[in-house]
């Protein structure tokens, strides 16, 4: 994954020869991208569903499309249960096979055929053992990243657009607009804000947008600080006064030639933000006040590990896994500074 293209300009050049030079960081990057690369199918991965059926000279594929048990020869109407010793016979019987995913398990499947109480230790079916509820940890692990990284991105991405416009809009005009944000600022960021989100989260349905919703509300102030005094500093540069001079309105000199250099600070704190949204969002689900309940969670796989004590495996796997996702993006955060750092030489 070397960056070879002799197409880049020579500043982009040095960045991303100093992002590779910091080879924690580096590393860190890639194994994430790999870790994140293979939980995005994680329905392809984890399912209680098979990837494909064959019976009786015609492919089915049960992972992307629901038949019912009488499309095998059954009796019910209902969507086959792939697991049920019954349906695989009535398979079998007509000259088919069947191939399973990776783990033959979803994140909401339950295993009753358990060699002991749940939670139950890892076997060589439940690799990573079961929790409380008889589901697969490993399974919940799964698509637990994928959501936690998901969510994470999403509430990165758009926290960001808002706070840089707002710091933006301060920076550049400045005066009593940029006054009164900055008071308003001072307000908003004193209130607290795990209380207010227990709070709403309690009155408000719990669900993947709802949760994001509330989040931006409190997140999007991250970034309007370091926005704001970038703008501040190039609103009086020569090459601005000169765009204002010929009539480029406000809003080209904004995008066009202030913000690309507010950007270059700005993206050394994305991976840092993004550490910050999922470590919030795996804080809500462990008190419960996160995603709703039965949804894979990183924060849920945590106070399960505190509810049991007797199954050491659920808060070592949870720990273990939130322990690696924060430290390859911090490690990551530290190699896209080194490489936004105009003081930094390629080595």
């Amino acid at each position: 994954m070397r960056f070879r293209s002799h197409r880049l300009d020579p500043i982009t050049r040095r960045r991303l020869t100093n992002f590779q030079a910091n080879r924690r960081g580096y590393w860190s990057f890639r194994i994430f991208l790999v870790l994140f690369a293979f939980t995005l199918p994680a329905e392809l991965i984890a399912n209680d569903r098979p990837l494909a059926v064959w019976f009786e000279g015609a492919l089915h594929v049960p992972v992307l499309t629901a038949y019912p048990e009488t499309a095998f020869g059954g009796d019910f109407e209902t969507e086959a249960d792939y697991r049920d010793p019954f349906v695989k016979d009535l398979i079998h019987a007509g000259g088919g096979w069947i191939v399973w995913p990776l783990i033959a398990y979803d994140y909401r499947t339950i295993n009753y055929d358990l060699p002991s109480p749940a939670p139950s230790p890892p076997t060589a079916e439940n690799w990573l053992g079961t929790d409380d509820q008889g589901r697969d940890v490993a399974a919940r692990v799964i698509y637990a990243f994928r959501l936690s990284v998901l969510f994470g991105l999403v509430l990165t991405l758009v926290s960001s657009v808002i706070g840089i416009a707002a710091g933006a809009v301060q920076g550049y005009y400045g005066g009593w607009i940029d006054l009164l944000a900055q008071r308003a600022l001072e307000v908003w960021g004193g209130i607290p804000v795990l209380y207010i989100l227990i709070i709403l989260a309690s009155v408000i349905v719990p669900g993947f947008w709802t949760l994001l919703g509330l989040l931006v509300l409190f997140s999007w102030t991250a970034l309007v600080g370091l926005v704001r005094a970038e703008f501040l500093r190039t609103r009086n540069f020569d090459y601005v006064k000169a765009a204002r001079a010929l009539g480029v309105t406000d809003r080209v000199i904004m995008v066009r030639h202030v913000l690309p250099n507010a950007m270059v600070s700005t993206l050394t704190f994305l991976p840092f933000i993004l550490n910050g949204s999922i470590t919030t969002l795996t804080a809500l689900d462990f008190l419960g006040f996160g995603l709703p309940p039965g949804s894979p969670s990183l924060g849920e796989l945590l106070n399960q590990g505190r509810n049991n004590l007797q199954a050491p495996w659920l808060g070592l796997t949870g720990f273990a896994v939130v322990a690696l996702m924060l430290s390859l993006l911090t490690f990551t955060g530290e190699a896209v500074r080194d490489a936004f750092d105009p003081r930094k030489l390629p080595s």
